[in-house]
C-alpha cells in the first residue's frame, strides 16, 4: 500500500511517499481502505514541525473509506460499509477525560495519509447517506467541532443569531448547522468575494472586518442592539474582544481556534458583567459525530469542498491550504 510519512524535523519537503505492506485486523478491529482524507489547521502545524510528532509519522487526522476486512468479535460493521474516522478514537461519549483524549491519529499514532488503516471498530462511524468518500472525509475535525460548539455546548435554537468568523471550514459547517436549526447568521470575512459565497450558502448579514475593524459593534447593531446569541470564535486573542463586544447579555462564545496566536489579553469584566459563557471546544466524541451525521441526513446538508489532490501531491495540497485562497475543505483523494 502507499503511505506518506513525515520525517523529522518536519516541513513539506520531508513528506515522502513510500510503499508498505497493508495491516491485518486483529480481534475487535476493522481494516478500512481509505479513499479520501482532508486537511486541517492542526495537520499543517504538525507537517511544518510546529507541533510535536514522532519521526516517520503518517499525518492527517481525518479519513473516510470502505470496510474491506473484519477481525473477530466485530458485530457493528460488514465488508463494504462506508465509514468515516473519529478524531478521538477512545472518546465514545460523555465528558472528555485525559484517558479519552490520549490518542489522536496523525499525531500520537499514524493517521490517514495512507491507503489502508487498521483500527478498533469503534474508531469509525457510518458515513452520511449518499456522501462521496471525499465529502465524508470533511467531517471528522471541522464538522464535529462546529457541531459541538454550536449545538452541544451552544444549544442553538430557532430564532437565535449566530456570528461566524471568516470562511474556514468550521465556520462554513456552523453556518449550515445554524440555518438548519432555524437561526440567523451574521458572517464576516476580509473578502467581499467570499462574503458573496457565504450569501449563497444562506448567511443573512455580512461584515467585511478588513474595512470595519469594529465588527463586533456592527454585529450588535445588526441585531438592533441586543447582541448575538452565539459566536463561533476561530481567531483567538486578536478577535476575542470583538466577539465579546458582539455578544448579548448571557450569550455564548464557542472558543475553537487560535488562528491569531496562543495568548492575549481579554476583558474579564466584560465577560462576567454580561454573564457571557465561554466554552473551550476540542472536536467532540463519537456520539457527537453520530448525532451530527443524523442531522446531516435529515437536513440533506452537503459540505463545501474546495479542491482535491492525489496522495502523491500532498505537499501541493498543503501549499494550497496555507495560501488561504481556498473556500471549503482541501482534500486528498486516494
Amino acid at each position: 500500500m502507499k503511505s506518506v510519512r513525515l520525517r523529522a524535523p518536519g516541513g513539506l519537503k520531508n513528506l515522502s511517499l513510500v510503499e508498505e505492506d497493508p495491516p491485518r485486523p486483529e480481534s475487535g478491529e476493522v481494516l478500512v481502505r481509505i479513499h479520501a482524507s482532508s486537511l486541517n489547521y492542526r495537520d499543517l502545524f504538525i507537517v511544518r514541525g510546529e507541533a510535536p510528532c514522532d519521526d516517520g509519522r503518517v499525518p492527517l487526522s481525518d479519513g473516510a473509506g470502505e470496510v474491506v476486512a473484519i477481525g473477530d468479535d466485530v458485530d457493528e460493521w460488514k465488508v463494504g460499509d462506508a465509514v468515516v474516522s473519529t478524531f478521538y478514537p477512545y472518546w465514545q461519549g460523555g465528558a472528555m477525560t485525559p484517558a479519552t483524549r490520549r490518542d489522536i491519529p496523525g499525531e500520537s499514532f499514524d493517521g490517514f495519509a495512507r491507503e489502508y488503516v487498521c483500527m478498533p471498530a469503534s474508531a469509525f462511524t457510518k458515513a452520511p447517506e449518499g456522501y462521496t468518500h471525499v465529502e465524508a472525509a470533511t467531517l471528522t475535525c471541522t464538522g464535529v467541532t462546529a457541531w459541538r460548539g454550536l449545538v452541544v455546548s451552544g444549544q442553538v435554537k430557532p430564532g437565535d443569531t449566530v456570528l461566524i468568523l471568516g470562511t474556514g471550514s468550521v465556520s462554513l459547517f456552523a453556518l449550515q448547522f445554524a440555518k438548519a436549526a432555524g437561526a440567523q447568521v451574521i458572517a464576516t470575512s476580509s473578502s467581499d468575494e467570499k462574503l458573496e459565497k457565504l450569501k449563497l450558502l444562506g448567511a443573512d448579514a455580512f461584515i467585511n472586518y478588513k474595512t470595519d475593524p469594529d465588527w463586533g459593534g456592527t454585529a450588535r447593531v445588526l441585531t438592533d442592539g441586543r447582541g448575538v446569541d452565539h459566536v463561533i470564535e476561530v481567531g483567538g486573542p486578536d478577535t476575542l474582544a470583538q466577539s465579546i463586544a458582539a455578544c448579548r447579555t448571557g450569550g455564548h462564545i464557542a472558543l475553537i481556534g487560535v488562528l491569531t496566536g496562543f495568548a492575549g489579553q481579554i476583558s474579564i469584566p466584560a465577560l462576567f458583567s454580561n454573564q457571557i459563557r465561554l466554552s473551550g471546544i476540542s472536536i467532540g466524541s463519537r456520539a457527537d459525530q453520530e448525532d451530527m451525521i443524523r442531522a446531516i441526513n435529515v437536513n440533506r446538508l452537503r459540505p463545501v469542498v474546495d479542491s482535491c489532490f492525489p496522495l502523491q501531491e500532498i505537499a501541493a495540497a498543503f501549499e494550497h491550504y496555507q495560501s488561504q485562497v481556498h473556500f471549503g475543505k482541501v482534500c486528498l483523494e486516494l
